[in-house]
């Protein structure tokens, strides 16, 4: 049978797609806006039909009706990462969470440990061949392809078709539906002077030829802002999104000085614009991998002059990272942050940096403290940090004792903190 009448064959509607669901299932869905909207839409009217279905996501960005604490018996969403649509429920404990590091999750499904029975996923138009592209997320959903008894694509003419190992063919499709709809986007955070301030130190640091890792959040993008000055960087990151496509077009970015996978950028997923979606469109320099491949800090650090650029909430004097919590309370996730930190602290020449804000609330409160706050998840720990940003300068802790981490983390500390700062590490005989 030709792949166009497969195709045919397997091009349902929604409500028949969701039929490919049995009590018990455990969906997986892509990150971000890899996910499929009319499928989940779809999912979230019939709910009620099904009893102990799971949707597992490292980042949801629709909050679909599914989201609701009244049915978490029919369909619950289990979040590997949290964002605006699933932290509430988190929080309140409605929505269940599994940790870890986001280069382990394809083997984690691999080996049974997080099921994967249905994959529901966006996909680019089929080509001639018979394949469809996963370009907005191939991250952990080429692993739950390969195991799941269903795979349900939504085919969407506005999703990019990209290169790399996010293709499926038709005769893996047990069902395909059709929407034209654009795909979501996501806009740029905010930068203000302080998120200037950190990317301006961070940049500085960033030689020509250097490889980047850039995550989401205000404070990489202002240090993308600030690098299209630079010559010959190079692209190796789990998330291309628009900051990256900027460095692109002003020539900073050539990937030529890069040592693994030269001439080309590689991610595990998209998050931005149409006009970043197009760019990614057939694009050969730009390539889209499973992320225990992007991620793999062992191959990611082949890239000399590595720089990983990711933020925090909270660190303390010996320089323990709490990027997931306020406290015992979920924010986000582990998502890539030591995947790349580690990394970047193996490339011949890398930088791991960790930015943040000096402070929170109005600056009533430090970001830098003695100890993390009783509960918090540690994310990056004190044996694996290097180099912490914030707006009043960089302390580099690789090597260093913990005193001299203590003394380097409150010089940068706003200087209403810095007293209370140096009494405790008095008390904590760091000082």
């Amino acid at each position: 049978m030709s792949v166009q009448n497969l195709y045919q064959k397997k091009r349902v509607s929604a409500d028949d797609a969701i039929g490919q669901i049995k009590n018990g299932d455990f969906i997986i869905v892509p990150t971000g806006v890899g996910e499929p909207p009319t499928l989940l839409t779809a999912l979230s009217e019939q709910r009620r039909r099904f009893r102990d279905v799971k949707v597992g996501q490292i980042l949801a960005v629709r909050k679909y009706a599914y989201f609701d604490p009244e049915t978490v018996a029919h369909v619950r969403h289990v979040a590997f990462f949290f964002g605006a649509a699933s932290r509430a429920g988190g929080q309140e404990g409605w929505i269940d969470f599994i940790p870890s590091y986001f280069s382990e999750m394809p083997s984690l499904i691999e080996r049974g440990q997080i099921s994967a029975d249905v994959v529901f996923a966006m996909a680019s138009p089929m080509n001639e061949q018979g394949y469809f592209s996963l370009s907005l997320g191939a991250d952990y959903t080429m692993a739950a392809i390969a195991k799941a008894r269903a795979v349900v694509l939504e085919v969407n003419p506005n999703v990019p078709f990209a290169y790399g190992n996010c293709h499926v063919h038709i005769s893996q499709v047990s069902a395909l539906i059709e929407n034209d709809d654009p795909v979501l986007e996501v806009g740029l955070p905010m930068i203000g002077p302080v998120q200037q301030a950190i990317g301006k130190y961070v940049a500085d640091m960033i030689q020509d030829g250097s490889t980047l890792q850039i995550g989401y959040g205000g404070i990489p993008d202002a240090v993308v802002m600030q690098l299209t000055g630079k010559h010959d960087l190079g692209i190796h990151t789990e998330m291309i999104g628009d900051g990256i496509m900027t460095l692109v077009e002003s020539g900073a970015v050539t990937n030529r000085k890069k040592n693994y996978l030269p001439g080309k950028m590689v991610a595990t997923f998209a998050l931005g614009s149409k006009k970043l979606y197009q760019f990614m469109d057939c694009n050969a320099a730009l390539e889209i991998h499973p992320v225990d491949f992007t991620n793999d800090p062992y191959l990611a650090a082949k890239n000399d002059n590595l720089i990983a650029i990711n933020a925090t909430l909270q660190i303390d004097l010996l320089g323990q990272c709490g990027s997931e919590s306020l406290g015992h309370s979920p924010y986000s996730g582990t998502g890539g942050q030591v995947d790349f930190v580690r990394a970047a602290n193996r490339s011949n020449g890398g930088k791991a940096f960790i930015v943040l804000p000096s402070t929170a609330r109005d600056d009533s409160i430090t970001r830098i403290v003695p100890t993390l706050t009783p509960g918090t998840h540690m994310t990056t720990g004190k044996n694996d940090i290097n180099y912490v940003v914030t707006e009043f300068g960089v302390a580099q802790l690789r090597g260093k004792t913990a005193k001299q981490r203590a003394l380097e983390l409150i010089s940068i500390a706003h200087p209403d903190f810095r007293a209370e700062l140096r009494t405790a590490a008095k008390q904590m005989h760091l000082l």
